[in-house]
């Protein structure tokens, strides 16, 4: 007997919710290093490495073109970068405040470092995988643009706070220019600026802005490419490409290295832990 198209249709979507739970599931095993090591060998490094697997498919020449190992930390390294993001009684990782100035944020003796970039970038999302180790840290993450009005501090253990700045463009803050700003060339203890772009779209003309600010106030920066889950690989090492070349020609304080991220299959999370426990004196 013939199964009814309503009831066949039914099927199909139960079918393709309950691989959409089991690949949900398997990605929350990533969360944990552990997990990761036990993974083949080739499956670990596109977890791990994103940029060497982009790299894969690249002629010889062409490889050249896109720095890969300037940061090339060994396993063992991530694997101490985990404990740093790991919440316990002695490593308390917690929200800590939000502030609207800088006269309003907190005086910490610790090292930090700030997220910044386009509204809808998905940069609440990176910040609560790069916790996700840290369960009960509530990061709010919105489907709605622009979601981050205030300037938000994570105070991780005794290692850095982390702050993360309203995004730009579409519905950002009034303010936002001279908060960021302000914060940007004041802040005495600020480490690094993680500029997050797209990795979808590239650098938008918004986020020229921040390049502009960064390089105005020559601070060290980095380019987290986000979202790369959501492109096929032949965009992504498009854009890719399109960026290193951008960041080779066009500037002075970014880190050569590009770090593609996603919050979806944590691809390339590992790796930025450690790169964040390195720059902020944790890998010792």
């Amino acid at each position: 007997m013939a199964v009814p198209r309503p009831l066949q249709a039914t099927r199909t979507i139960f079918e393709v919710l309950a691989a959409l739970g089991r690949w949900s599931r398997a990605c929350s095993t990533f969360h944990a290093f552990t997990e990761v090591l036990r993974l083949p060998k080739r499956q670990m490094t596109k977890l791990v490495f994103p940029l060497q697997e982009l790299e894969r498919q690249l002629t010889p020449d062409s490889r050249l073109d896109l720095h890969v190992k300037i940061f090339d930390p060994s396993l063992e390294d991530i694997s101490k970068a985990e404990s740093v993001f790991t919440a316990s009684a002695r490593n308390r990782i917690s929200y800590l405040c939000s502030a609207v100035r800088l006269d309003h944020a907190p005086d910490l003796p610790s090292p930090e470092i700030c997220f910044i970039g386009r509204s809808n970038v998905g940069k609440s999302s990176l910040i609560k995988a790069l916790f996700s180790l840290a369960p009960e840290v509530e990061v709010r993450v919105s489907k709605k643009p622009g979601h981050t009005k205030k300037m938000n501090f994570f105070k991780v253990g005794k290692y850095f706070t982390l702050v993360d700045m309203p995004g730009y463009g579409y519905r950002a803050p009034e303010d936002f220019v001279d908060m960021v700003e302000t914060y940007l060339k004041e802040r005495r203890n600020l480490m690094r600026t993680f500029l997050l772009v797209d990795s979808g779209v590239g650098i938008q003309k918004t986020d020229n802005i921040a390049i502009e600010m960064c390089e105005e106030f020559a601070l060290p920066y980095v380019m987290v490419l986000t979202k790369t889950d959501k492109s096929s690989k032949g965009h992504l090492l498009k854009q890719v490409l399109q960026i290193q070349k951008f960041v080779d020609r066009e500037t002075q304080g970014c880190f050569p290295q590009l770090f593609p991220v996603s919050s979806v299959t944590y691809s390339g999370i590992h790796l930025l832990r450690c790169f964040i426990a390195s720059i902020t004196g944790n890998l010792d």
